[in-house]
């Protein structure tokens, strides 16, 4: 028999030459390795990228639960304080990602080994990839209710389009971003102002709550404030490792917290406090997307349709560029791959109603997230701030962040009052910083003269 053989590994060979050419096109990702000072990207670039983030009709959904469930003066409070506190966290592991250039995933090498990474990357790419799954979800959902779609086709074409975004890469975030950030401010300020012409300033801070009663405790509300972003701002150094300067890292992580976060959740806890809807559903029609759409205007309806897919369009990318930077690293794969691959498999998720578990999701969150951020920062600024990645495995750095999540569920089941998410931070920093020093201790004292 006569004819061209292939060889076995050449179709294999061919894919990584496509990889490594789509790459050379739109850019390395740096996957595997510190991005090169060289190829850090402008302040600007960065700060847009973070932008485009937070600045969401998601976070303004958050902003009206918030409002919903305790009044808007306390919910207010609990919005200022909570994204302080986010901007503190995710400044300071940002920092790290831009002294070291190096992604979450590396960075976790570090702390928990070799090994031990696997673990937390793991864990926070797959949350990440259900909040993908959540937003496309909730695009098809919202779609689908105000137009009379079908449900599933919207949420297939949302989410093909996220993922084209995300295979562009840091520089398909930067676009998205000049986009979506302009659309929010002007809609949604719109959106507020508007609202807020209904009512008058002093019945706005004295809503009290759905139909007049407030369920929500203080630390339940900075829970959410803080788990809304918590994965996110955990693996932030996936974003912060282009910055070129400290300087610029700090710049570009306010931009998201407290600025753009905040706007968010302002804009749907006025609406919802000023229109004072009884029994209000912030997912359903009650809404900033829901309210554009109630003024029944043919032009102003279309507009709500390009806006829900282009913003909804920039958290999900964002999402997904997480988790395949993540997973892509544990399975030594390229990261534009593994966004296509993870894509589809969110798609899918989403089509299946996945975001009608949102506040659950966040309460997930709240346990087994703040712990390792946690960790990561106790080690790097107090314990090891210059370690290198070198132990297969790192078991003080679980038990600190085993400890943190015990903690924290303990708190979600006996002390609701409380704020789940700092209380796992907090135990989590003591316990490993303790178990860190005594480790230290036991070696220098067994250590021959």
């Amino acid at each position: 028999m006569t004819g061209s053989v292939t060889k076995p590994g050449s179709v294999v060979d061919n894919l990584h030459v496509a990889e490594d050419q789509v790459d050379h096109l739109l850019g390395d990702e740096y996957e595997h390795e510190p991005v090169p000072m060289s190829a850090r990207r402008s302040a600007f670039s960065v700060t847009l990228v973070w932008l485009g983030f937070p600045m969401i009709i998601t976070g303004a959904m958050t902003g009206s639960i918030l409002v919903l469930g305790m009044g808007f003066s306390r919910a207010l409070t609990a919005m200022i304080v909570g994204n302080v506190i986010m901007f503190a966290y995710v400044g300071l592991l940002g920092l790290i990602g831009t002294k070291r250039g190096m992604n979450f995933a590396l960075i976790a090498s570090i702390v928990f080994g070799k090994k031990g990474y696997v673990f937390a990357s793991g864990l926070l790419s797959t949350l990440l990839l259900g909040w993908y799954a959540v937003q496309t979800g909730i695009t098809g959902a919202l779609v689908s209710s105000t137009y009379g779609l079908n449900y599933v086709a919207m949420t297939v074409i949302a989410g093909l389009l996220y993922i084209g975004i995300t295979f562009v890469g840091v520089r398909g975030l930067h676009y998205i971003g000049l986009v979506s950030v302009p659309l929010f401010v002007v809609l949604g300020l719109s959106v507020a102002f508007d609202a807020a012409s209904t009512s008058t300033v002093s019945a706005i801070f004295n809503y009290a709550g759905n139909n007049g009663v407030a369920t929500m405790s203080t630390g339940v509300g900075l829970t959410v404030v803080l788990a809304l972003f918590i994965d996110a701002g955990t693996v932030t150094a996936d974003f912060n490792r282009w910055a070129k300067t400290p300087t610029a890292s700090l710049v570009s992580t306010f931009s998201a917290f407290p600025f753009a976060n905040l706007v968010a959740m302002l804009v749907g806890g006025v609406m919802t406090a000023a229109l004072a809807v009884p029994n209000a559903n912030p997912f359903g029609a009650d809404n900033m997307f829901g309210f554009m759409n109630g003024k029944q205007m043919t032009w102003l309806s279309a507009l709500a349709f390009l806006f829900l897919y282009v913003n909804l369009g920039s958290v999900c990318s964002h999402c997904l560029y997480n988790a395949a930077t993540g997973w892509s690293r544990i399975l030594g794969n390229h990261m534009r791959v593994m966004a296509v691959i993870l894509g589809a498999i969110g798609i899918v998720v989403a089509a299946g109603n996945v975001w009608a578990f949102f506040i659950q999701w966040l309460s997930l969150l709240g346990i087994l997230v703040p712990p390792i951020g946690a960790v990561i920062l106790v080690d790097q600024y107090l314990i090891r701030p210059n370690a290198q990645i070198e132990a297969d495995w790192r078991p003080e750095a679980f038990m600190a962040w085993a400890i943190g999540s015990i903690c924290a569920f303990i708190v979600e089941e006996r002390m609701p009052y409380l704020s789940t998410a700092i209380s796992a931070a907090l135990v989590a920093s003591i316990a490993y910083y303790a178990i860190a020093k005594s480790r230290s201790a036991s070696v220098a004292v067994t250590k021959p003269l």
